[in-house]
């Protein structure tokens, strides 16, 4: 963005010692993070074998019966329980946390572990009823993705009540990712019921109205835990002002939450995905101009930084 002026670091200057956690201790050896750190790792190592097993053994990406659930769910589930293991460091400790991470992480890996089973069985690992194993197994799915729920609303709760010392920029991002992560995490039970009355009435569950897909909203935004506070990440590491730190995290987040409602408002008036109508197609531009400029900014401030690196 040529002519932008943005306030940068010195380069000569030490960079700043805030930190995420409060701590000199990197936040995985907090031993709350310790179990979602371990189980994040391994359902991304999952997800990436199955990639590789859909790659060898090919088959189709869509559909109930894909190897495309078990790979996306183990990166998404593992990636989700990474960043809760964060938050858990970030908040100060109470008694029962360790046992709480502890059960929330092996929630996750056996919600994930049922979904694979039924993937390698050959059936629908969702809104699958069809015997009472297969009812028995997506019920006990539903019972854990509901612990991780509540979990990452007891953090959310706790993170803004008193999250440990941070700069705005990244209190603001990951406030944010926690409230999109419960909104999705509420969409994807609006979701699951939807489906099971669905399927209950002879119906496929995958769609809403003409072209809507339930699954679009519920997974639009699960994952701005992540990519907020990366954001504010990077902005530091370019060595941007705090103030326009939190001003980027505060545009990206606009980005997030316009893109969020853009998947609900194409799921509930029954259009497929990107089968735009002019306000939604507004909304879109919106979202994605809100979420490109940060990253073009902080682009800019690292090649400012670093002149060799352009």
């Amino acid at each position: 963005m040529p002519g932008l002026m943005i306030p940068c670091r010195d380069p000569t200057t030490p960079m700043p010692t805030d930190t995420t956690t409060g701590s000199d201790s990197p936040w995985w050896r907090d031993s709350r993070a310790g179990p979602l750190v371990v189980a994040g790792i391994a359902l991304v190592a999952s997800g990436l074998i199955h990639l590789a097993v859909w790659g060898i053994l090919g088959g189709s990406w869509e559909g109930p019966v894909s190897w495309r659930k078990p790979i996306l769910f183990g990166i998404s589930a593992g990636l989700t329980g990474l960043s809760l293991g964060w938050v858990f460091a970030a908040v100060p400790r109470r008694r029962g946390d360790d046992p709480l991470a502890m059960a929330t992480a092996w929630a996750i890996v056996v919600e994930v572990a049922l979904i694979d089973l039924q993937c390698w069985r050959g059936v629908a690992s969702h809104f699958n009823r069809a015997t009472p194993f297969d009812s028995v197994l997506y019920d006990a799915m539903g019972v854990l993705i509901l612990l991780v729920t509540a979990t990452a609303a007891w953090l959310t709760l706790r993170f803004f009540r008193g999250g440990l010392a941070q700069p705005a920029d990244m209190q603001l991002a990951t406030q944010a990712g926690l409230v999109f992560l419960l909104a999705s995490s509420a969409l994807g039970v609006v979701v699951s019921v939807y489906g099971d009355l669905r399927v209950a009435a002879g119906l496929p569950p995958e769609s809403f109205g003409a072209a809507g897909v339930p699954k679009f909203p519920h997974g639009a935004v699960i994952h701005a835990l992540q990519w907020l506070p990366a954001l504010a990440w990077l902005a530091r590491r370019a060595g941007l002002e705090v103030a326009t730190r939190t001003r980027l995290v505060g545009l990206a987040t606009l980005g997030t939450g316009c893109f969020g409602t853009y998947a609900l408002l194409q799921t509930l008036l029954g259009r497929a995905r990107f089968d735009t109508t002019p306000a939604t197609a507004v909304l879109l531009a919106i979202g994605v101009g809100a979420l490109a400029l940060p990253m073009a900014v902080i682009a800019q401030a690292i090649l400012k930084a670093n002149p060799r690196a352009g």
